[in-house]
């Protein structure tokens, strides 16, 4: 279809009173011939307030969305979301979860309309024949979702659907599922990771509340590799995380937050560009540092 060809089905579908399916406009706007490839994101996401405060990491992300593509929908791949086997959320419209404790009444106030999209949770259902993936109709965007793409694309005009974390599959599982999902970039869908390179809140420097931009030396040290590692392209170090030492045992206790960057990185294509963005530590024992692909 070109662009003059959908123009005019767009003029036919407002004539017949949006009669079309949604289903329908997807297939129509998939054909177009200059969909470009889309760049994958892994954010760092940080504290559930960024979704209502103002600072330098609110600001890029504001920045992303003028710089960045509008893409036709939005696969997310959060921290937040562990389960039994791999779900993605296929309702019409998601609700906004705010799956956090003890913030100010503002927080929880914050919705993030966005739709869902069922058509594309099938399609992405299908495309993965590794594993077995599920429908999921209760789930919802969590906070590690609607905090960052609400500041990015804050008219909430886009689909979004969100894929779980399935807690039984190793990492390098969780890598080649994700290798799975790559031919959407190419449909105008962008995929997003949200977690953290560096995430303990144990380890919280609490004694230094004053000095919200401070870093732990292992903290310093496990982000420092990290990127070292994507920039060399040596995934298979960091799909073996656990090995890379004390620093990066301690930067990734669990691997729920270090995941969606192997989701990330699984979907970098030979050539293409790899550049950081708030890459700082905040707190003592976090990291926004995160990654932007093509």
């Amino acid at each position: 279809m070109n662009r003059k060809q959908f123009i005019q089905s767009l003029g036919l579908f407002a004539l017949a009173g949006g009669a079309l399916s949604q289903k329908s406009l997807y297939k129509m706007i998939d054909n177009k011939n200059n969909t470009s490839l889309m760049p994958v994101l892994f954010v760092g996401h940080g504290s559930p307030m960024y979704a209502i405060e103002e600072n330098e990491f609110v600001q890029k992300w504001r920045n992303l969305g003028e710089e960045l593509p509008k893409p036709k929908a939005i696969i997310a791949v959060s921290a937040h979301w562990e389960t039994r086997g791999t779900q993605v959320t296929a309702m019409q419209n998601p609700k906004t979860i705010h799956d956090f404790g003890g913030f100010p009444q503002e927080l929880y106030a914050v919705e993030y309309p966005a739709p869902g999209n069922p058509e594309l949770a099938s399609e992405a259902i299908k495309s993965i024949r590794g594993s077995q993936v599920l429908a999921d109709e209760k789930w919802g965007l969590d906070h590690g979702t609607w905090s960052v793409i609400r500041r990015i694309y804050p008219k909430a005009d886009i689909p979004i659907i969100q894929m779980s974390l399935d807690y039984n599959k190793s990492p390098k599982e969780h890598y080649e599922l994700a290798k799975e999902l790559a031919a959407f970039r190419d449909k105008g869908v962008m995929i997003v990771g949200s977690g953290n390179i560096v995430h303990n809140l144990r380890q919280v420097a609490w004694d230094r509340p004053d000095d919200e931009e401070y870093g732990h030396d292992w903290a310093i040290e496990a982000n420092d590799l990290v990127k070292k590692l994507i920039l060399e392209g040596n995934h298979q170090a960091l799909i073996d995380y656990k090995s890379l030492g004390r620093a990066v045992q301690l930067a990734a206790p669990s691997p729920d937050h270090f995941l969606p960057l192997l989701y990330a990185l699984a979907l970098k294509r030979n050539d293409e560009e790899v550049s950081f963005f708030n890459d700082k530590a905040v707190m003592g024992s976090l990291t926004m540092t995160s990654v932007k692909i093509g």
